[in-house]
């Protein structure tokens, strides 16, 4: 009947549910189910968690909300209480006004003799496990009041060692965003989704808030049509690298495709070297870089002597050019403005990132210029950070950040391109496709170079798709090396930044395991 997996850290690949198809999802399953089955299932899958996150538990504390979520925490404490452990239970809400199932779970835990409390009473002594049922999809505000304290109860419980399991999502968090609801957002050591995995719980705030994501289907099966997202897997970075996975003998460099990397302008050449670095490990045949500074600034390439360096003018006037996949914007400056135009027109492939995306952000006719590349079909993959999508957008960081799976899809609809929303839980988003919340990574991304790393890796792992020129490839390379870009840093036992020039041999380690 249950169908408990783990989502976080792990492979990913799960379709997720906004609010509004998980109610859909959750009303088709009351109605096929016997009364009060499916709340009984949804708390004996959190009694099992929770006896397995925390074994030698014998004091728990349970917080149930007003609605069916606390229901779920009320069935559990029955079980719980049956295991032989302590438990207490703060019912918070009116029990007056309780929906018909979550009144049958506090009447049937009463009668199993669990202690419930009114909704200031919390346990004198310290606990061992603390269970957040209070709120689950029916967040729509901040906590306040009553909510908000209890909230802040179980934070204090949490900071003096108790470990904490929230029901279907952390009490404060957005099911749909992952933002955080006001100041009262608790964070958990893990998460148990009920019926559905929601959105909010892998990007934004949400990553950190829920910890270990876990979902239990409930033993109902959702339609994946209705999903509003899905997380990335190692398939997906499994299916980018195809062409050089599956390399046979007879294979040359001109069957990989080249790729130019046009960036670094003075101060700022680096950034281009990591990239086209990047391009190269990720199995472009040959790659060219046509730095923006002046010649005599230029890094020297005799630590990558595999890579080929061209002038701008060389470049501009090389054939070879319109066939190239082109990574443009990697420490270009202001000066990258004036060789975007014939890139938009003349690239075959485009992965702009970095200043190409402040170009455009900053013109608009560039900007008209690159939605006029969208409608022609040329493809183009966009690696924005927040600061870099909201400028395109014309809106500050803060709105940007509140829906960023909206954000992102608007960005790709209006571009016509494959758009990577980078942050916690990057967003890959396309026209007319489900888009991809990224399931892997964590902060030793955030140092300088690895979003240069992530676009030449990009530009590089779409150059060996040489055959194919469709968007709908263009956005299997962006999922698959945004899922092998965070993978790279998952070691266990490190919290350091890995420095860019090392992110990228450890993305190349990771990416010959996928064999």
């Amino acid at each position: 009947m249950s169908g408990l997996r783990k989502l976080l850290p792990g492979d990913g690949g799960a379709m997720l549910f906004d609010s509004a198809a998980s109610r859909a999802i959750e009303q088709a399953a009351l109605a096929d189910a016997p009364a009060h089955a499916l709340m009984e299932r949804a708390g004996l899958a959190v009694a099992r968690l929770a006896l397995s996150m925390a074994p030698h538990a014998q004091r728990i504390w349970i917080a149930a909300g007003p609605g069916n979520n606390g229901g779920d925490g009320l069935v559990a404490a029955r079980w719980l209480h049956a295991a032989g452990k302590n438990v207490h239970v703060t019912c918070v809400g009116d029990i007056d006004r309780l929906p018909p199932y979550a009144a049958h779970a506090r009447h049937q835990a009463l009668l199993a003799g669990v202690v419930l409390h009114g909704a200031t009473q919390w346990p004198a002594e310290d606990q061992d496990l603390l269970i957040d049922a209070l709120l689950g999809l029916g967040q729509r505000r901040a906590p306040a009041g009553v909510m908000a304290a209890t909230i802040q109860a179980l934070r204090a419980g949490r900071q003096r060692g108790a470990t904490v399991l929230a029901v279907d999502l952390p009490t404060g968090l957005c099911a749909d965003t992952g933002r955080a609801l006001g100041d009262a957002l608790l964070h958990a050591d893990a998460t148990l989704a009920l019926l559905t995995a929601k959105p909010g719980l892998f990007t934004s705030q949400g990553r950190d808030a829920a910890g270990e994501v876990w979902c239990d289907d409930l033993g109902v099966a959702p339609n994946e049509a209705h999903a509003t997202a899905r997380l990335s897997a190692r398939a997906d970075a499994m299916a980018a690298m195809a062409p050089r996975l599956a390399a046979l003998h007879a294979s040359h460099k001109g069957r990989f495709g080249d790729v130019w990397v046009v960036g670094g302008a003075p101060g700022m050449q680096g950034a281009a070297w990591l990239a086209a670095r990047a391009s190269l490990r990720a199995g472009a045949g040959r790659v060219y870089v046509s730095g923006l500074a002046s010649d005599d600034a230029a890094p020297s390439s005799i630590d990558s002597p595999e890579l080929m360096q061209r002038s701008w003018h060389d470049a501009r006037t090389a054939s070879w050019a319109d066939q190239a996949t082109v990574v443009c914007g990697c420490g270009g400056g202001d000066v990258v403005r004036k060789v975007l135009p014939e890139l938009i027109s003349r690239a075959r492939r485009l992965v702009l990132d970095a200043d190409a995306l402040n170009g455009i952000a900053g013109d608009s006719t560039l900007a008209r210029q690159l939605e006029a590349r969208g409608r022609r079909g040329a493809a183009t993959v966009m690696t924005p950070h927040p600061l870099e999508a909201a400028r395109l957008l014309n809106v500050d960081t803060a709105a940007l950040q509140a829906d960023r799976l909206r954000s992102a899809q608007v960005l790709a609809d209006r571009f016509g391109a494959v758009v990577v929303l980078k942050g916690s839980g990057s967003v890959v988003a396309a026209p007319a496709q489900l888009p991809v919340i990224n399931a892997s990574g964590n902060a030793r991304l955030a140092t300088a170079g690895t979003g240069d790393v992530l676009a030449g890796w990009i530009g590089g792992c779409w150059s060996s798709h040489a055959d194919d020129n469709t968007l709908s490839i263009a956005a299997l390379v962006a999922i698959g090396s945004a899922w092998l870009h965070g993978h790279a840093v998952e070691q266990p036992g490190t919290a350091l930044p890995l420095p860019a020039g090392q992110l990228i041999d450890a993305m190349a380690k990771a990416a010959d395991t996928l064999r």
